[in-house]
């Protein structure tokens, strides 16, 4: 059992997601850095997919009353066991009765603690990922808070402490991102100007960035081509009658600031969508910080589908180092 004694900006447990109920309107959640929180479960013996905690930004203090083996991946939030920093990307043990704490990111925003068993909350729809606006799955449907006793399941046994990543494995996080977009769905609603600038211009993360979404500041506002907007769409150019929103698609309300929905997002709304980041790089803007600055980048969606093979061949690399 791991208690809770300090929960937090926004803790929450979450795995890979649950599919295949967004047509119902349950997005997927799961891991904003899906590579984090799999590097972090298999250093311990996990399944990629078993369940950890996301910590955004401030980390939690957690009490162990078991011993256990963990580990932390994902942002530069130096753990601290007892007071004593613990490595990154390296599985330790912790004796019942020990404290963890994190220290504040250097880079990157959600550090992933994974712990050998898991954290063994029940499965909803397939899934311990919490989705808490719609108060699902997690720990009780909500981010923790102080008091909070998350049971931990049985280790496999299979990892010991020291097991560390490849430094080729290891992510590397700050600084300027570029974010693979393919366009497509209304991008050819912008104006010429507005297709030139979206991709030439920096953006920078706003304060409102979290799961549902990430919205980017500071370039300049795109118009659309002129047209009658049909019955149901409303008067600003910006709007559409209906649409499906897949994750990573790109949302630009009155044509002010881009908003790249994430895996906590509605299903569909009247917002015409201009691109869609590719899957590969959803875990870069998981890890970004507001403030931190983002270019845009057009790719074909040959390019797109590459990518995916690239980290998809990265993740079994993962699995053939730490089988679980």
């Amino acid at each position: 059992m791991i208690k809770v004694i300090k929960p937090g900006l926004a803790t929450s447990v979450q795995d890979l997601g649950r599919e295949g109920f967004y047509h119902l309107g349950i997005p997927p959640s799961g891991a904003l850095d899906q590579y984090a929180l799999s590097a972090a479960n298999q250093l311990v013996g996990n399944p990629a997919g078993a369940g950890g905690l996301e910590c955004t930004l401030l980390g939690p203090e957690l009490a162990f009353s078991t011993d256990a083996l963990v580990a932390v991946c994902g942002a530069h939030m130096t753990p601290k066991l007892d007071g004593v920093d613990m490595h990154l990307d390296t599985a330790f043990a912790v004796k019942a009765g020990q404290v963890l704490r994190f220290d504040f990111p250097k880079a990157g925003a959600r550090a992933y603690l994974a712990v050998a068993g898991g954290i063994d909350v029940p499965l909803v729809l397939g899934s311990r990922s919490t989705y808490a606006l719609g108060t699902l799955g997690g720990f009780q449907g909500r981010r923790l808070v102080a008091g909070d006793e998350l049971p931990v399941g049985v280790a496999s046994g299979k990892s010991r402490p020291g097991a560390s990543l490849p430094m080729a494995l290891r992510q590397s996080l700050g600084g300027e991102i570029t974010l693979r977009v393919v366009p497509g769905l209304y991008y050819e609603r912008l104006s010429e100007a507005a297709k030139a600038s979206f991709f030439a211009e920096p953006w920078t993360v706003g304060s409102e960035a979290d799961r549902i979404g990430y919205r980017f500041k500071g370039g300049s506002a795109l118009s659309f081509q002129p047209r009658e907007q049909p019955f149901g769409a409303g008067s600003d150019p910006s709007n559409i009658v209906d649409s499906c929103y897949p994750i990573g698609s790109i949302q630009v309300p009155a044509g002010l600031e881009p908003i790249v929905l994430h895996r906590d997002a509605v299903s569909g709304g009247g917002y015409a969508m201009i691109g869609t980041v590719i899957s590969a790089d959803l875990d870069l803007i998981g890890q970004m910080q507001p403030n931190q600055k983002a270019r845009f980048v057009a790719v074909t969606l040959e390019e797109a589908l590459e990518a995916r093979r690239s980290y998809k061949k990265k993740l079994s690399c993962l699995s053939k180092l730490f089988p679980s």
